[in-house]
């Protein structure tokens, strides 16, 4: 299951505003610190893009979704530890996938065919 936690409006490419969803798992995830060599506990989070005018994004605030946060592979980017503001490069960056312990890959290719007996 999935939280909705936070709402931004944005701009998109083409310059119209959306809002968007942040999302926080409820499973906890260690993970050790590569500077202190420390563990620490944290839950994955993402944002999705949504067609809520704020009114409605409002009324999202705490409601749960089926579904998981994966992390996805991406393209190297610098990334602020906002706790602590250590600047690390990420590999990766988290995404809603409906299914709960799925991949993308599965949702996508899942038919909707009714099974005949």
């Amino acid at each position: 299951m999935v939280t909705i936690t936070a709402y931004q409006e944005r701009t998109s490419t083409e310059g119209k505003p959306y809002i968007a969803l942040e999302l926080q798992s409820d499973d906890m995830e260690f993970v050790v610190s590569k500077v202190t060599g420390r563990h620490y506990v944290t839950v994955r989070k993402c944002w999705i893009s949504s067609t809520f005018n704020e009114v409605l994004a409002k009324k999202m605030l705490g409601k749960e979704m089926q579904g998981s946060i994966v992390k996805t592979a991406c393209e190297p980017y610098e990334f602020t530890i906002p706790d602590t503001g250590e600047i690390i490069t990420r590999h990766h960056r988290y995404d809603y996938c409906p299914l709960e312990n799925g991949t993308m890959e599965e949702v996508v290719n899942q038919t909707n065919e009714p099974a005949f007996v």
